[in-house]
């Protein structure tokens, strides 16, 4: 397959189940399948994979954040590397890699050979070795003929492998690869950052498709070479809210080229006078700005004048890593805080915390009345959805204090419902958009335009939002305490799904050749089980076992509620979640592989399920003559195996290798102590990739007051998940870390 017809990869961290793939190894895939792969929503998690230069044509899934994309010519030129580490170095690092773009054939350079500087002329650029199945690009090196007193320092005549790529005389040739080479000719000259004398936090105009933009200095970058400023910008000319930019230097000028009488300020309030406590606000005021990016949120620690400043300017300690210090300004300290939590800004362009204000006050007294919630906000609004977060979108956007869903007022069990059904999934989207009885529609909308898209699009749904879906569910009659009393997640979800959405459920379970259907399932164990430590997939098996259950199919989302017997009494100290349930064997269903031999089973025996002689989890299935085997044993005669049912397509096969075992990949655990609900969710692909929700981490105020909702990081599921059950039975649940 010719190169133009693939995509190119390098991986950035080593696969961790294959041994011959490192960091830094050339990965590539067919275009055509790429494309097709990049056009499903959400984009896979994992990409088939080819790995260049090893012997083999086998496709790996390999983890899509584990890579980032090349340009051919940069495939080329790092194919010359045989070193991975090597390799990826010079992609992260860049600039020998831009400056080897821009070398010709006739450019004067020096060339490392043997540790010492030699200077000579480019000759040839290109491959030295054929392209081949294993290896559809070759490495690109550089011939150069060596010059003046360097001369007869090389080893060759232009010649490799027998193959002629350019003419000099003997020993005066040398192919090298671009790390090792340097152009001569001087630089074209760019202005350096030290000589524009710009620093974090000015303000400056910089030019944009040919207009002029205002803004502030964030940070100040050389990619290649080159000086790049990263620009908070502000609103432009239209009125539109600007954003984040990286321009060149040559494109910015210091200071603010303002026409006469035009406002240039973060954002538009009124101009400040010169006291203070503008709008109320003073020391430890907790205020908004608007930023380019949109609202920015932190306290102020100090207030006062800044050289070369008229205007009264406050600075900033952040909720998150906005910022551009630690609280210095070109040099200066004014106060202390953690690295790019500071920002400097005029006092006029801030105002009082905006997420406070409808929860500062009474609560209730901001609520709508009820006779009128469902004529507000959204009710004529079309039906959009907002996609989950990206496991980037998570660290930027979710986590940290006033994150996730605002709670108030025994609403926990909701708001950690909706954040983990929601925050980062789209397993139930469905039920966003399925048509439903005009009297049901504003809770509908409510769901989707008040509390799903801004938690997707902003970290953050306000507790009056909540509330409002707790009055509509309350006004139509589904229950007359939703608005004040705690309830039971799967009360909720119930009213949600069956009563109001009407959505299928999600649950269908075959019984005595009957089906029942259910939107979740609680787990039941009889008083014989011998579980100490489980996991979710032993007690999903022991109960289906014991209630003589099977799957009618795979559910596309599935809802499990663990064992409980009260409020005084826990089955089990722990359990242990199961990242992955398989449910093969759970399937009423589809053919099956015996346990012992690994051939199609035939037969299942509910009595060996308990047997202690085999594997705790999976149920007892075997093939004829393992069963006959088993059986024979006097204590398992009295063993009753029944036939499975074999689809027609698999009977009289004997190898099911071709099977596919039916998995479901864990995305959230809803956990409770002492009524309060909370969540942990799986945003991403690798095991620590997990945070920790609780609508009410925090509050400020008493009875007038609110709470403080709050989104960790919370990577040590991942390890707890990883421990041998030994490991984690000696691990009291007291001591066991939560948050990052």
């Amino acid at each position: 397959m010719a190169s133009t017809e693939n995509v190119y990869f390098i991986l950035t961290k080593k696969p961790e189940w294959i041994s011959f793939a490192k960091a830094g190894s050339i990965v590539y895939m067919p275009e055509n399948k790429y494309i097709s792969e990049m056009k499903k929503s959400p984009p896979p998690l994992k990409l088939r994979m080819c790995l260049m230069n090893y012997y083999s044509r086998i496709d790996y899934d390999l983890e899509a954040n584990d890579m980032e994309q090349l340009c051919v010519e940069e495939v080329e030129l790092l194919q010359a590397l045989p070193d991975e580490a090597e390799r990826l170095r010079c992609f992260r690092e860049r600039h020998d890699l831009q400056a080897a773009m821009q070398l010709a054939i006739g450019t004067e350079v020096t060339v490392e050979e043997a540790g010492k500087k030699l200077r000579g002329i480019i000759h040839y650029i290109g491959p030295i070795k054929k392209a081949s199945i294993y290896c559809p690009i070759p490495g690109s090196f550089f011939g150069i003929e060596l010059q003046g007193p360097d001369r007869r320092k090389g080893y060759c005549d232009g010649t490799y492998g027998g193959e002629r790529y350019f003419k000099c005389d003997k020993n005066c040739g040398v192919f090298t690869p671009f790390n090792r080479v340097s152009s001569l000719l001087p630089p074209v000259h760019k202005p350096s950052l030290q000589s524009e004398r710009l620093e974090l936090g000015d303000r400056v105009t910089c030019f944009i498709d040919d207009k002029f933009r205002y803004g502030m200095v964030l940070d100040l970058l050389e990619i290649g070479g080159q000086c790049f400023v990263q620009i908070s910008t502000d609103k432009d000319e239209s009125g539109k809210t600007g954003g984040e930019v990286r321009v060149p230097l040559e494109a910015v000028v210091k200071g603010e080229l303002t026409a006469e009488g035009e406002s240039m300020d973060v954002d538009t309030p009124p101009e400040a006078d010169t006291d203070y406590l503008y709008m109320g606000l003073s020391l430890n005021s907790m205020v908004e700005v608007t930023l380019g990016e949109g609202n920015t949120y932190g306290i102020i620690r100090w207030i006062g004048k800044l050289p070369d400043r008229s205007e009264t300017m406050v600075g900033l300690e952040l909720d998150e890593n906005k910022g551009v210090s630690d609280g210095t300004f070109k040099g200066q300290r004014y106060f202390k805080c953690p690295v790019k939590r500071a920002l400097f800004v005029k006092l006029s362009s801030c105002r009082p915390d905006s997420r406070f204000q409808s929860t500062s006050s009474n609560h209730n007294e901001k609520m709508q009345p009820e006779d009128t919630v469902d004529q507000t906000d959204h009710s004529t609004a079309e039906l959009q959805t907002v996609p989950p977060m990206s496991t980037e979108q998570v660290k930027q956007l979710l986590t940290g204090r006033m994150k996730g869903i605002q709670g108030h007022c025994n609403s926990c069990y909701m708001d950690a419902a909706l954040f983990s059904l929601f925050s980062c999934s789209s397993v139930l989207d469905s039920m966003l958009f399925k048509s439903t009885t005009p009297q049901d529609a504003p809770i509908q909308r409510t769901l989707l335009n008040d509390i799903v898209n801004p938690l997707r699009s902003n970290g953050f749904v306000e507790g009056r939002h909540i509330m409002k879906l707790r009055q509509q569910l309350q006004k139509h009659g589904y229950s007359q305490s939703f608005t004040t009393d705690e309830k039971d997640p799967e009360e909720f979800l119930s009213v949600i799904m069956h009563h109001i959405l009407a959505l299928d459920p999600l649950l269908k379970l075959s019984a005595a050749g009957k089906v029942q259907e259910s939107y979740c399932y609680q787990i039941f164990l009889d008083q014989n089980h011998r579980l100490v430590l489980p996991t979710v997939q032993q007690l999903l098996e022991h109960s289906f076992h014991s209630a003589g259950l099977k799957l009618a199919e795979v559910p596309s989302c599935l809802i499990l509620q663990m064992p409980r017997f009260g409020k005084k009494f826990k089955m089990f100290d722990k359990i242990i979640p199961s990242l992955e349930l398989d449910v093969t064997d759970l399937l009423s269903e589809g053919p099956q592989q015996c346990m012992l031999c690994g051939t199609l089973a035939q037969v299942e025996c509910v009595d060996c399920f308990k047997d202690p002689l085999f594997s705790p989890t999976g149920f007892k299935v075997f093939c004829e003559k393992c069963s006959e085997q088993v059986h024979s044993h006097p204590q398992r005669r009295s063993h009753k195996p029944a036939s499975l049912e074999i689809p027609k397509g698999y009977v009289g096969r004997k190898n099911p290798h071709t099977m596919i075992r039916d998995k479901m990949e864990l995305f959230a655990v809803l956990c409770i102590e002492t009524s309060h609900y909370v969540s942990f969710v799986k945003y991403g692909p690798n095991t620590e990739d997990w945070i920790f929700f609780d609508s009410m981490a925090d509050r400020q105020g008493e009875m007038d007051g609110y709470n403080i909702p709050e989104v960790q990081p919370c990577p040590e599921v991942g390890e707890y998940l990883e421990m041998s059950p030994s490991e984690l039975a000696n691990q009291a649940p007291r001591d066991m870390k939560v948050g990052a």
